[in-house]
């Protein structure tokens, strides 16, 4: 194989081949005796978790029975694009004790980079919401296959099938980039997810593709429109999130995420005083995906979420749903 300089690129030694749920103890309910092994106390909300329904590795009951496990009264599920999960989710914590907030994670693009707006107690069976959700699995779906191609020039060969197989998409799955960089693990050319991103599929890596253009205002309207409550996903990702935040709040925006992932109580502590001065319910969660937590993510109930956030976002979606407080229509 030769790369984009002639270099021959020879894959690392194969690794065996990832299951989509996986075995490690973060990446499953611990089994009897197990808890605490990692870390002996857990948030009781985590409202930022992704499973097999985006570009998550446990499977939305796997999700639930590791929060119920380690003692959660709510989680929500924020699937990238996607709400396939959600039904699943409700279903396994019946019973339990755990609420399930129905919720999404939309991604959109700006100048600077990518925006994701997470929406919190919307109806997921919308129509409105489905078909535009649709659209943007579909444009998931092409950007994947570019990346791919993409990698293939430059003299990495990957299946496509298989990272289609990674993603669950005959399941309704949404492709995403961790999916192919699971992929790019698998197949011994990078030694984790992370590597992936950095070498090859990152915003400035040779491989990147970008997605159809959606503006994070959109997102906004989109997810007042299904009734729920949107939050400006993990702030200081976007250069100009500040800038953009009027903007943002002028659409309908009711939230920012300030408890996110490995944000320390130095950057925490600013953005709940923005988020309190812009009149914004502040929000948190651990940004999970399976596997070791990384940079920037923990695991399931990792990053701590004062338990009072969730009564202020459930106020803040019994405004959402007042006809007098509802946003414009995209």
């Amino acid at each position: 194989m030769k790369g984009a300089k002639g270099r021959a690129l020879t894959p690392r030694r194969p690794l065996p081949r990832r299951e989509r749920r996986g075995s490690a103890v973060l990446t499953r309910a611990p089994a009897q005796g197990e808890r605490g092994l990692l870390q002996p106390e857990w948030s009781p909300v985590d409202l930022h978790l992704h499973t097999t329904a985006s570009d998550g590795v446990l499977s939305p009951s796997e999700l639930v029975a590791l929060a119920v496990e380690r003692g959660l009264v709510a989680i929500a599920l924020t699937d990238h694009d996607s709400t396939g999960g959600i039904g699943e989710a409700i279903d396994a914590a019946r019973g339990s004790g755990l609420e399930v907030i129905p919720s999404v994670e939309i991604n959109t693009d700006v100048p600077a980079g990518e925006a994701h707006i997470l929406g919190y107690y919307l109806d997921h069976a919308d129509p409105f919401l489905q078909a535009t959700l649709a659209h943007r699995r579909a444009d998931r779906v092409a950007r994947g296959y570019a990346i791919v191609e993409k990698l293939r020039g430059l003299g990495i060969d990957i299946n496509w099938d298989r990272v289609q197989e990674i993603a669950g998409a005959e399941e309704g799955g949404a492709v995403g980039r961790p999916h192919v960089a699971r992929a790019l693990e698998e197949a011994g050319y990078v030694a984790s997810v992370q590597e992936a991103f950095e070498k090859f599929i990152g915003r400035d890596g040779p491989a990147y593709v970008p997605y159809r253009k959606f503006a994070p205002e959109e997102a906004v309207a989109l997810i007042r429109r299904a009734g729920g409550v949107p939050v400006l996903a993990h702030p200081t990702s976007l250069p100009d999130w500040e800038v953009r935040l009027p903007s943002l709040i002028e659409a309908g925006l009711l939230g920012l995420e300030c408890y996110y992932g490995t944000y320390t109580p130095e950057v925490v502590q600013p953005l709940v005083d923005q988020a309190a001065a812009a009149g914004l319910v502040a929000t948190g969660g651990s940004d999970f995906h399976g596997g070791e937590p990384t940079a920037w993510s923990t695991t399931v109930g990792g990053t701590p979420v004062p338990l009072e956030v969730l009564d202020e976002l459930k106020a803040a979606a019994a405004r959402a749903k007042q006809p007098s407080d509802a946003a414009p229509s995209p």
